[in-house]
């Protein structure tokens, strides 16, 4: 896991629609980064329900929502299309942001070792600096941790 403070590193990856999106296309606002494994999941797709529930929340906090995970563009866009989801998808099927971010991990399920995405979330400041961070989150609790971040952050 990334520290606190540090310079979150840079990126480009795209979207759901093939759209390159760096995260220095958002300075100047907080940025809600959050890494999860598979599109379409059950833990995944709850955890994708709750950034939706609360997106119009995080949008009135001046903060916007990205989603990572090494699916593929195609994958991105029946999840986002299916749950109905208003923020960025984006595609890192080479594995360096995952990588770069600390999130790409060794992981044991029922005793058999692999690597994956350990579900985490990292929040951005309008300098580019990381001002949270969460790792082996909830699917469910992931969204609302990050909100009242964000909001305590806007008072």
């Amino acid at each position: 896991m990334l520290a606190v403070g540090t310079q979150a590193p840079a990126f480009t990856l795209p979207d759901k629609d093939g759209n390159s999106v760096s995260l220095s296309d958002f300075l100047g606002k907080k940025v809600v980064l959050y890494f999860y494994p598979k599109d379409s999941t059950p833990g995944c797709t709850r955890q994708a329900q709750a950034f939706r529930e609360a997106f119009a929340q995080f949008v009135a906090a001046g903060a916007v929502v990205i989603g990572i995970s090494k699916d593929s563009i195609k994958s991105h866009l029946n999840f986002a299309t299916k749950q109905e989801l208003p923020f960025i998808l984006l595609s890192d099927t080479e594995l360096t942001t995952l990588q770069a971010y600390e999130v790409w991990q060794e992981k044991k399920l029922y005793g058999k070792t692999s690597m994956g995405v350990v579900r985490s979330v990292y929040v951005i400041d309008e300098a580019g600096r990381i001002a949270a961070a969460w790792t082996k989150v909830k699917p469910e609790q992931s969204a609302q941790d990050a909100l009242e971040f964000v909001c305590s952050c806007a008072k």
